[in-house]
């Protein structure tokens, strides 16, 4: 599917999502029995393969060198992720190894500030889990987080959610953070197509699927005033040339490697919303094509390319709202430490 085609049908879903359309199929009514069947045949390889269920506990206080005694004293930034088994670090052993701690040690590194962190994801969630995780953010901190990290998608597409209800789902999550005060970057649904158990024809309409919804899960995360990271090629490419090293032992969640790519592509992204990156890395730089475009175009581009970040622009343009394509350079995060005590809420 072309970059144009995949707008399109982009638009569509977040005009659906928006306006409460019904559902926009991806594959084709004649394809949906042998879908299941190899989904169904997919699924339980992957179960069965040294899948460990448990995801290693990482909340807590990290950057404990800029919280030490004799250091100026520095307000805690406040990170917390939502989302699915990605964002929770499913498929790994250690709490350092997951994208949370990553992320939150990576933000400590660049801000020199402790960061407090938390994750309310949920293995196996679906966008429609999101409002439970919100009110669980919202409700339960003296004061709103900093930013928000969310990852969430593949699921939809695992159970055949219709990709209107996923993004008014998101939507409406990313709309209620953004009011709340806290700032929001969105990892959009990454490429189920590279997962190895995954057999063709299923292999391509999961591609063709997950890709989709992250397009429209851009332009329903930019009306809100979020950013987006695409995770798309990173199980894309990367993943694809070195699946022992990127993927866990289930063949189906990253590998520590795997979350360490990840985190290092979406890092950039959480400290430029807290205005923590240069100021010259925030304009457009025409050597990596980053430039300004109509929105849906930025998220088709995105869904195409690891570590896109699509932000808002312009509310208004030749064709509608436009948005900032960046292509950032990655930051690769330092060894996560930990403090010993998790924050209070």
């Amino acid at each position: 599917m072309t970059s144009m085609s995949r707008a399109r049908v982009a638009r569509r879903i977040a005009a659906g999502a928006a306006y409460g359309g019904g559902g926009i199929g991806l594959a084709g009514a004649a394809a949906v029995g042998l879908l299941l069947a190899e989904a169904h045949m997919a699924r339980r390889h992957v179960n069965g393969i040294g899948e460990h269920p448990r995801v290693p506990h990482a909340d807590g206080r990290y950057g404990r060198t800029y919280d030490a005694p004799g250091t100026p004293a520095a307000e805690p930034l406040r990170l917390v992720l939502l989302g699915d088994s990605t964002a929770a670090g499913q498929g790994v052993h250690r709490s350092g190894q997951t994208p949370g701690a990553l992320l939150a040690s990576g933000l400590a590194a660049v801000a020199e500030r402790p960061v407090d962190l938390r994750n309310v994801a949920l293995p196996g969630a679906q966008s429609d889990d999101l409002d439970r995780q919100v009110a669980l953010v919202l409700g339960s901190f003296d004061q709103v987080p900093d930013v928000c990290v969310i990852m969430i998608g593949a699921n939809d597409v695992t159970h055949r959610m219709p990709p209107t209800r996923s993004v008014r789902h998101l939507s409406a999550a990313v709309r209620r953070l953004r009011t709340a005060g806290t700032e929001v970057v969105v990892g959009t649904c990454p490429d189920l197509g590279t997962i190895e158990p995954v057999p063709q024809p299923l292999r391509w309409l999961a591609r063709r699927a997950s890709r989709q919804l992250a397009a429209a899960q851009t332009i329903g995360v930019i009306e809100q005033g979020g950013r987006t990271v695409s995770l798309g090629d990173l199980l894309g490419p990367e993943f694809e040339a070195n699946p022992r090293e990127l993927f866990g032992p289930d063949h189906y969640h990253p590998s520590a490697e795997g979350y360490a790519t990840a985190a290092m592509a979406v890092l950039p992204t959480v400290c430029a919303a807290l205005g923590l990156w240069p100021a010259e890395e925030e304009r457009p730089d025409v050597s990596r094509r980053e430039g300004f475009l109509p929105v849906a175009q930025a998220a088709a581009e995105a869904a195409s390319e690891a570590g896109t970040e699509v932000t808002a622009a312009m509310p208004t343009g030749p064709r509608g709202p436009w948005a900032l394509l960046k292509r950032r350079r990655r930051r690769r995060v330092p060894e996560p430490q930990r403090a010993p005590a998790a924050p209070s809420p």
